[in-house]
């Protein structure tokens, strides 16, 4: 499996799915879920709200609407209750289920963001760590071409260089 790091916008993306940062409701708000959102053009929103709650870590899916992607995979690694903090294990639960799902629905390619590091407040540099872990350490079925992707230039160094050590150990 090709695992790359990208700078970008999410919902700019061609995959066969891409994973929002989610909350357990489900409910699309900023960031990464506002900007696939805003690109889907459609009920995307009401769509994955109709799909949760979902359990800390769980994933739920939906059609990608007007995005260049067959389905999103809302990848739930903050709680929408309680502090609404991401852990070390919320994160790593969503990405490892956010991997089997498109395996699942037969993908072949992936685009993820660092889950947990936006509104959840989840240390930016750990997240990453976490998330590309999983990513390295998966064994797919059809998963052939994975993106990490990074919205700004300074988070893509971070990412970047964090992939790099990974793949280098």
């Amino acid at each position: 499996m090709e695992f790359t790091v990208v700078q970008g916008d999410i919902a700019a993306q061609q995959a066969d799915a891409l994973v929002n940062a989610a909350g357990t409701s489900l409910r699309m708000g900023s960031g990464v879920a506002g900007a696939l959102r805003r690109g889907a053009k459609g009920p995307i929103n009401e769509d994955a709200i109709s799909k949760g709650p979902v359990d800390l870590g769980a994933v739920a899916v939906t059609d990608a609407y007007e995005l260049d992607a067959e389905y999103v995979i809302h990848a739930a690694a903050m709680p929408h209750y309680g502090d609404g903090r991401a852990t070390s294990e919320s994160i790593r639960d969503a990405t490892r289920n956010a991997l089997k799902k498109a395996d699942e629905l037969d993908c072949e390619s992936l685009v993820i963001p660092i889950l947990g590091t936006g509104a959840a407040g989840f240390d930016l540099e750990t997240g990453a760590q976490l998330v590309c872990d999983e990513v390295w350490t998966y064994e797919p079925t059809t998963l052939t071409d994975v993106r990490v992707i990074a919205y700004s230039e300074s988070e893509y160094q971070t990412v970047a260089n964090i992939a790099d050590q990974l793949r280098s150990s």
